[in-house]
């Protein structure tokens, strides 16, 4: 019997590789979207499409909205019963210095990135009992700069969230990060902006998808791994070699 992921924001970018990723891999995938309904659709068909023998879902939650996200695992549960990955990819992406963050910035930051997944670790605890957890945190973390404080502080508290939870948790569920660098542009730019940023890594070269799916297999063929975090950003949280 095939094992079931469920993938938030999985409808487009990095969560969409994940899926299509564990697809190929012969996992189930429940695709989790929050306002990309047709993407996650037609996410869904291409790869029934591609992958009869397996099933695919799509779920709709606002992951700022607390009870839609307290009403997320139950359902998937209560629809077709436990699985066993939890990938808390979903997050905003917002800047702002500490002087420029009024509550309405902090909060938006801190709900969906630190917050949702929270309850959804304690749900999938709860609920599936045993199997994977791998949360997306971000190479920001390693610095202290604060032209995105909102959303560098919420993954610095997602990454000590990993942690907390593997001890809680621990032996029947493993709970592990990984940390991308320069990955996919934002939506708006090419992919000049990303070899821009990428001279200022040791590897000098933008990762890709490659070096993330490559750490989601490493985490999950090593049943001793727990509490750990993967930075798969070229070195970049190293800092600047001057």
């Amino acid at each position: 019997m095939n094992k079931t992921a469920l993938i938030t924001g999985a409808s487009k970018r990095v969560g969409k590789a994940i899926a299509e990723h564990l697809a190929a891999e012969g996992w189930n995938v429940i695709i989790h979207f929050n306002s990309s309904e047709k993407p996650a659709q037609e996410l869904k068909n291409e790869l029934a499409r591609n992958f009869p023998g397996q099933d695919f879902q799509t779920i709709q939650a606002n992951l700022a909205n607390d009870s839609q996200v307290e009403n997320l695992i139950p359902q998937i549960v209560g629809k077709s019963g436990k699985f066993e990955l939890l990938i808390n990819n979903a997050s905003v992406f917002n800047s702002g210095y500490i002087s420029e963050t009024n509550p309405e910035l902090f909060n938006s930051q801190l709900n969906v990135n630190l917050k949702a997944p929270f309850l959804l670790i304690r749900d999938f605890a709860k609920y599936c009992k045993t199997g994977n957890i791998i949360n997306f945190v971000d190479t920001r973390i390693t610095t202290n700069k604060s032209n995105f404080a909102a959303y560098s502080l919420s993954k610095k508290g997602l990454w000590e969230l990993t942690k907390m939870a593997a001890l809680e948790f621990a032996p029947e569920i493993r709970v592990n990060a990984i940390a991308p660098g320069v990955t996919l542009p934002p939506e708006d730019k090419d992919e000049e902006y990303l070899w821009n940023l990428a001279k200022y890594i040791p590897m000098k070269k933008p990762g890709g998808l490659e070096p993330i799916l490559k750490s989601i297999d490493y985490i999950l063929g090593n049943n001793h791994l727990t509490g750990q975090l993967l930075f798969a950003d070229g070195g970049e949280y190293l800092g600047q070699n001057a």
